[in-house]
């Protein structure tokens, strides 16, 4: 462990062997049941859509809260007294997660934050990256790792598809209008994250079997994303035979290294069963 920690969100969808293999601390979103209240990240996402369908309603999803950052602020500082935390943050204008960490981060000297403005795997990317860097570069102060994780952050493109527009209308994200036409037109929605936001920029028409990995070849070139890694975001219900179309339409594309990131609870809950995303830097 250097002398920065880096502290991530579970809405990033970083799985806990990625988190200990960069040293990452998680703190928790949450999910409510109902009257039961889960942090993300204690449960198989599976529940979500189990509960939907038990329920006929969507579980609701909360940020992170101060109390989430006193705890895990105070944690980092007692196993690293000696470390500079630098928080890098889902997307402010997403979820109240960044507030709080701020609150919690006054009379904390050692506690450094960034907006990272993406949410799910983008924030995965731009935070994974970023703990390779700080361990390449060990001398670096807290000012010059959030700098480059800044600049990290605004080369991060990532974007998904939902395989239903039902969780997207429980949620009140669109019309009954809208999704029956979905459904009905087999139309999905492609939503990129642009300075933070979560913006609907293109329809895809047909079955996510076709969709998938036209989307990996069309991503990979309309962002001229760089080619030594992409990430591949998944959600509970995607068939495994579009999984592997998708993994071979980035090898076609000329893609030498593909990292498969699983929905956690939060993400699973705004964007449903089946639903799967590209991520990439570009250079």
């Amino acid at each position: 462990m250097g002398n920065i920690v880096l502290l991530a969100e579970t809405g990033s969808d970083i799985p806990p062997e990625t988190a200990r293999q960069y040293g990452i601390y998680i703190v928790p979103m949450h999910v409510s049941f109902g009257e039961e209240t889960r942090d993300d990240g204690t449960f198989p996402p599976e529940e979500v859509c189990e509960y939907y369908r038990n329920a006929g309603k969507l579980p609701k999803t909360s940020g992170s809260v101060p109390e989430d950052f006193e705890v895990i602020y105070d944690r980092i500082h007692r196993e690293h007294p000696d470390s500079q935390i630098l928080y890098l943050a889902y997307s402010s204008v997403t979820t109240c997660s960044y507030q709080s960490g701020m609150i919690a981060a006054e009379g904390r000297d050692y506690v450094t934050a960034l907006d990272t403005k993406h949410v799910s795997v983008g924030q995965y990317v731009a935070v994974t990256t970023a703990a390779k860097l700080i361990r390449e570069h060990p001398e670096w102060s807290v000012e010059e790792a959030r700098d480059r994780a800044e600049e990290i952050s605004r080369r991060v493109r990532m974007c998904f598809v939902p395989d239903t527009l039902e969780f997207l209308r429980a949620g009140g994200r669109v019309s009954n209008a809208a999704a029956l036409c979905g459904a009905l037109l087999k139309i999905h929605p492609r939503i990129e994250i642009l300075d933070g936001y979560l913006k609907a920029t293109k329809k895809h028409r047909g079955t996510m079997k076709k969709i998938a990995p036209q989307l990996v070849r069309d991503y990979i070139a309309e962002q001229n994303l760089n080619k030594d890694e992409i990430w591949l975001i998944w959600a509970p219900g995607l068939d495994e035979e579009i999984k592997r179309e998708a993994q071979e339409a980035a090898r076609l594309s000329g893609v030498k290294k593909v990292t498969w990131v699983k929905t956690g609870g939060v993400i699973t809950t705004h964007g449903g069963p089946g639903a799967f995303g590209v991520a990439g830097l570009v250079d």
